[in-house]
C-alpha cells in the first residue's frame, strides 16, 4: 500500500512539472458581434492583460474563434475583445466569475460568450457613490518610477464635521469602487460603507491604489516566484508608508496613528498587505487578508519567524473553503506560524466560508464583516 501511495505522489509530482496542451474554441458569440472584433483570453496565466497578442484567438469565421496553448494547473480566465471595458458579461448582462479550470492533461474547451460589456445596456456607466472621488489619475511613486491612479472615499459627514478618521489602504482599486474601470466585478465597497454610517457607523476614510496591470505581480510580492515575477513588493509598500500616506494624513482629516491604520487585500493584493502589515507594525495595526496567495513563495512563513509581534495587530482572513487545494491548509499554517511569534491568538480571526471563490462578488459580499470586525 505504501508503495502505490508513494507511486501516486510522485506522478503527481511529476505532472505538475509539465505543461499540456489546452485548446479553447468559442462556438457561439452574441448576435450582433462584429465579425471584425479580436477576442482575447485574458487570464491568470497572463497577467490578466486584456491584449496580450499571445493570447489572441483565431478567427474561423461563422462566429467560431480557436487557441491553442502550453498551460497546467489552476486556471482562471475571461474572455475580452482587448479591454475589460469590453470584457464578457452573462445573457442579462451581469458580472460573471472568472473561468476557472484545472489543466493536468491536454484538454479542449467549447464555450459560449453571451455578451459584452460595450454592448450591454447601462454596463459602461460609473458607479461610484457621490463621496468617492480621484485624488489623481497619475500619482507618483518615486520608489518605483511609475505614476497610478488613487481613489479616496470620504464618510457621508465628512464635509460638514470636524470629526478625524481612521484610514484603510486598498488594493485594486479598479475593482473596489467603481465598475467602469472593473476587471472582474466591483467590490461595492462604497455603498457598503455608506449602508454601515446609515446604521451608525463611526465611518472610516478609504484609499484606494490602482494596481499596476503588467506590473501588479510584481509590485505585489516582495519575493520572486520563478514562474511569475515578484521582487518590487518592498519599494510598493515604502510607497504607502513613505508617500501616499504622509499625503493622505496632510490632505484629509486623518486620525494617524497604527490603531487607526489598516490594510486590505485579495489575492495578490492580500500577499502585499500582509507583508506590510507585518514588515511595518509601527504603522498598521489591522489587516484584512482576503483569498491571500501564499502559495506565491514560502518566504513569507520565514518573514514571520524573522518578524515576530511587537504590537498588537488585529488580523482577518478570509477564504473559500474549495478556491484551491492549498488555500486553506496555508492560511491555517500561517496562523500557527504567527501564534509561535508572539501575535495574539485572539487578535486573529479566520472565516472559511464553504460558498466562497476567488472572485470579487465573494470578497464584496464579506467586506463588511471584516471592516467591522
Amino acid at each position: 500500500m505504501l508503495k502505490f501511495i508513494l507511486f501516486f505522489l510522485i506522478l503527481f509530482q511529476l505532472n505538475s512539472l509539465f505543461s499540456f496542451q489546452l485548446t479553447v474554441n468559442v462556438n457561439s458569440v452574441p448576435s450582433y458581434s462584429n465579425a471584425a472584433d479580436n477576442i482575447f483570453l485574458a487570464g491568470s496565466f497572463n497577467n490578466w492583460e486584456p491584449s496580450n497578442s499571445t493570447y489572441l484567438m483565431t478567427n474561423n469565421g461563422d462566429g467560431n474563434y480557436s487557441i491553442t496553448f502550453e498551460t497546467s494547473g489552476l486556471i482562471e480566465f475571461k474572455f475580452t475583445k482587448g479591454s475589460f471595458l469590453m470584457v464578457e458579461k452573462d445573457a442579462n448582462c451581469q458580472e460573471i466569475a472568472n473561468r476557472t479550470y484545472t489543466i493536468n492533461s491536454n484538454q479542449t474547451l467549447n464555450l459560449q460568450i453571451a455578451n459584452w460589456r460595450d454592448y450591454c445596456d447601462g454596463a459602461s456607466q460609473h458607479t461610484a457613490a457621490a463621496n468617492v472621488s480621484i485624488i489623481s489619475e497619475n500619482f507618483a511613486i518615486p520608489q518605483l518610477n511609475s505614476s497610478r491612479r488613487v481613489w479616496v472615499y470620504l464618510p457621508p459627514d465628512y464635509a460638514n464635521s470636524t470629526k478625524i478618521y481612521p484610514v484603510i489602504y486598498m488594493q485594486d482599486a479598479q475593482n473596489i469602487f467603481d465598475a467602469f474601470y472593473s476587471f472582474s466585478g466591483e467590490w461595492e465597497v462604497d455603498e457598503s460603507m455608506n449602508l454601515l454610517f446609515n446604521q451608525g457607523d463611526f465611518g472610516a476614510i478609504i484609499v484606494g491604489i490602482d494596481n499596476g496591470g503588467s506590473e501588479r505581480i510584481n509590485e505585489y510580492s516582495p519575493w520572486v516566484n520563478p514562474s511569475y515575477g515578484g521582487g518590487d513588493g518592498d519599494l510598493y509598500m515604502e510607497f504607502i508608508v513613505n508617500t501616499l500616506k504622509p499625503y493622505i494624513d496632510l490632505n484629509y482629516r486623518t486620525n494617524p496613528i497604527r490603531e487607526k491604520t489598516a490594510l486590505i487585500g485579495s489575492s495578490m493584493g492580500a500577499l502585499i498587505s500582509f507583508y506590510g502589515g507585518i514588515r511595518f507594525q509601527s504603522v498598521f495595526s489591522k489587516l484584512g487578508i482576503f483569498s491571500p496567495s501564499f502559495w506565491f513563495s514560502d518566504e513569507v512563513f520565514t518573514f514571520v519567524n524573522q518578524n515576530p509581534s511587537t504590537e498588537n495587530t488585529r488580523i482577518y482572513f478570509l477564504a473559500g473553503a474549495n478556491e484551491s487545494t492549498t488555500m486553506v491548509p496555508k492560511i491555517n499554517t500561517m496562523v500557527s506560524t504567527l501564534t509561535n511569534n508572539q501575535y495574539a491568538a485572539n487578535e486573529i480571526n479566520t472565516v472559511i466560508k464553504s460558498d466562497g471563490q476567488h472572485s470579487e462578488w465573494f470578497w464584496k459580499r464579506e467586506f463588511s464583516a471584516a471592516y467591522q470586525w
